[in-house]
C-alpha cells in the first residue's frame, strides 16, 4: 500500500498506534537479498516511494535497477522482527507451527517497496506438517504504512493528523478487501492478520513479463479474471471519485513544483507549456460524455501484479493471479482496461537510464483489443455469446471507444505522478523522462482517436 511519505525523515508517531499497539522498525535500507520464487515480493519490489496524496489512490510504479545479492549473515531480520514474527506464525498457523521453536523457524526478507516489510517463514524441512498448515507462508508489515510524515514542510497540524489517518482508513480497508478477496478463492489465502500485519499464502510463481501480456492466451486470461473481479459487489465507497479528483490534486502540486536541476526544469516547462488545466478540463468534458460502468477496479493491472503459477504455465486457464488489491476500488470500467492496455507499451526491466523502455508500437492493435474485449464480455455478461454477430460487433465497438478514450487518463494520471516522483523520491529513475514519454502518448492517442 502507497501511502504519504517523504524520504529520509524521522516518522511523526501516528494517532492510531495508540490504538494498534507498536509499530515495528524498519529495515535499514541496505541492498536485498536474493528473491525467493514468489513474484508477490517482486511486485512489492516494482514500487519507488509513494506520492504525498491519500492513501487510498493507486500508484503504479517504475521499477528501480535491481539491487545485488548481499551476505548470508546479512540476510537475518533484526532479533525483534524474528520474535515477533515466530510468535505470530505459532499463534496463527496452529499445527506443527505450535510446538516449533524460535530458532527452528526459517525466516528470509523478501525484497519489498518502501512501504511493506516481506519476509519468507518456513518450517524446517526436518518437521512434518500436522494437518493441513502450510509449510511456508509470506508475512508482510506494514512498517511505513503508520509512520508518516508530511512532505509539505510548512504543512499544519491539523494536515499531519489528517494524513495519518487517511493511512490507517488505508490500512483498514485494504485488509478487509484482502480478507474478501481470499475467502473467494480470488487473491492469496489470509491466514492471520493483526494490527501490524498478516500472514498470506505463499504463491510460488513469478511475474508476468511485458512482452507476455500481448500472448493470446495470456490475455484471454486477464480479461476473465478482469471480468470477475469487475462483477464483484464490495463493501466500499460505490462513487467514483478517485480518478479526476486525484489528477486535479495532481496538477495542483505539479503546479507549484520547483527544480534547482537544470534539466528537469527544462523537462517540466516543456510539460507546462501543454496547458495541463486546460488538457485536464477537456479530458473530464470528454471522460464524462463517455459511457462506462462504475464497476470494482483492480486500478493497477500491470505485468508485476500477475503471477504465473509454478508448475501451471501449460494449463490453457487458471495458470494467472492477480494480485496487489490495495489499490482497488470502485471506478469506470474503461479505466481499468484502458490503463492495462497502457501497460503493455512500457518495460520496467532496463538497467541503463532512464531505467524503462516506452514502445507504442506494442499498445495494443484493433485485433488485440477486440480479442481481450470479445473475451471479457463472454465472461462479464450472461447471454453475451448468443447474441448475434451484428449485436455484438456493435457491443464490442462501443466499448473500443470507451477504452481508448480512458487510455488517455491513464497517460495524464501518471504523467502527473511521475513528475511528483521526481521532485520526492530517491530511487534513481528517469522519472521526468518518465513523464514526457506518457504526455506525448496522451498526445498521440488524442491524435488517433480524433478528440
Amino acid at each position: 500500500m502507497k501511502t504519504k511519505f517523504c524520504n529520509g525523515g524521522e516518522a511523526d508517531p501516528s494517532p492510531l498506534g495508540l490504538l494498534l499497539g507498536p509499530i515495528l522498525p524498519a529495515l535499514p535500507p541496505s541492498p536485498s537479498p536474493p528473491l525467493p520464487p514468489s513474484s508477490q515480493a517482486e511486485a512489492e519490489a516494482k514500487q519507488p516511494p509513494p506520492l504525498s496524496v491519500p492513501a487510498s489512490l493507486p500508484l503504479l510504479a517504475p521499477t528501480p535497477p535491481s539491487a545485488p545479492a548481499v551476505a548470508e549473515d546479512q540476510q537475518q531480520p533484526e532479533p525483534r522482527t524474528r520474535r515477533k514474527a515466530y510468535l505470530w506464525c505459532k499463534e496463527f498457523l496452529r499445527g506443527a507451527w505450535r510446538g516449533l521453536r524460535e530458532d527452528q523457524i526459517r525466516i528470509t526478507p523478501i525484497r519489498g517497496g518502501l512501504s511493506n516489510m516481506l519476509f519468507q517463514c518456513s518450517l524446517p524441512d526436518t518437521i512434518e506438517t500436522v494437518a493441513d498448515e502450510p509449510r511456508t507462508v509470506l508475512l508482510r508489515l506494514y512498517g511505513a504504512i503508520l509512520q508518516m510524515r508530511s512532505c509539505n514542510k510548512g504543512g499544519s497540524g491539523q494536515a499531519q493528523k489528517e494524513n495519518d489517518l487517511q493511512g490507517a482508513e488505508a490500512v483498514v480497508l485494504e485488509s478487509v478487501m484482502f480478507a474478501i478477496l481470499a475467502e473467494r478463492a480470488l487473491g492469496p489465502k489470509l491466514y492471520g492478520i493483526f494490527p501490524q500485519g498478516r500472514l498470506e499464502e505463499f504463491i510460488p510463481s513469478r511475474k508476468l513479463d511485458t512482452e507476455e501480456l500481448s500472448l493470446p492466451d495470456i490475455s484471454a486470461e486477464i480479461a476473465e479474471k478482469m471480468a470477475r473481479f469487475h462483477g464483484m459487489k464490495m463493501p466500499f465507497n460505490k462513487e467514483p471519485k478517485w480518478l479526476f479528483g486525484t489528477m486535479e490534486k495532481y496538477l495542483n502540486q505539479v503546479m507549484r513544483i520547483k527544480f534547482t536541476r537544470e534539466s528537469r526544469i527544462r523537462k517540466l516547462n516543456k510539460i507546462l507549456s501543454y496547458n495541463l488545466p486546460q488538457e485536464l478540463k477537456t479530458l473530464r468534458s470528454l471522460l464524462e460524455a463517455t459511457s462506462s460502468p462504475v464497476v470494482f477496479c483492480h486500478n493497477d493491472c500491470q505485468e508485476g501484479n500477475i503471477l504465473l503459477l509454478e508448475g501451471r504455465e501449460d494449463s490453457e486457464k487458471q495458470k494467472l493471479m492477480l494480485i496487489d488489491f490495495e489499490y482497488s476500488s470502485y471506478n469506470y470500467r474503461g479505466f481499468d482496461i484502458g490503463n492495462h492496455f497502457c501497460e503493455w507499451m512500457y518495460d520496467y526491466v532496463y538497467e541503463k537510464y532512464p531505467f524503462f523502455k516506452a514502445n507504442s508500437l506494442k499498445y495494443p492493435s484493433r485485433k488485440q483489443q477486440l480479442h481481450f474485449i470479445s473475451t471479457y464480455l463472454a465472461a462479464s455478461q450472461s447471454g453475451f455469446e448468443n447474441l448475434s454477430n451484428e449485436d455484438k460487433s456493435k457491443i464490442e465497438e462501443e466499448m473500443l471507444t470507451e477504452v481508448n478514450r480512458f487510455a488517455l487518463a491513464s497517460h495524464f494520471f501518471w504523467g502527473l505522478w511521475s513528475i511528483i516522483q521526481a521532485k520526492i523520491s530517491s530511487i534513481e529513475f528517469g522519472y521526468m523522462d518518465y513523464a514526457l514519454a506518457r504526455f506525448d502518448a496522451y498526445f498521440d492517442q488524442k491524435k488517433k482517436l480524433k478528440v
